[in-house]
């Protein structure tokens, strides 16, 4: 992960993403580097857009604080009927099963 990580920084801060400038933020991270990582790193970047990567990359999204429900709050009806037909569900499907037991 430090390898990706070493990638995006670069990227951010507008330097080649290359073999020698992952190298030099993974040594000074501290980090142990591997020779055939970097040069696998640095040639699966070869042609990407970077940008376009990180912008399809799949972040969930984080609910701003106001837009969380109060505390005690109570639940929408459909999600309470929702789960009510759940739960009914999976009683009929544990019924079901049971009943395969006893022939």
């Amino acid at each position: 992960m430090e390898y990706v990580h070493a990638a995006i920084l670069l990227h951010s801060v507008k330097q080649p993403v290359n073999e020698e400038t992952v190298k030099k933020v993974l040594a000074a991270a501290g980090a142990q580097v591997d020779e055939a990582r970097v040069k696998a790193l640095v040639s699966a970047l070869e042609g990407v857009n970077i940008d376009e990567a990180i912008k399809g990359a799949a972040i969930p999204a984080v609910a701003a604080p106001s837009a969380a429900p109060a505390a005690g709050a109570p639940a929408k009806p459909e999600a309470k009927k929702e789960e009510k037909v759940e739960e009914e569900k999976k009683e009929e499907e544990a019924l079901a099963g049971l009943g395969a037991l006893f022939g």
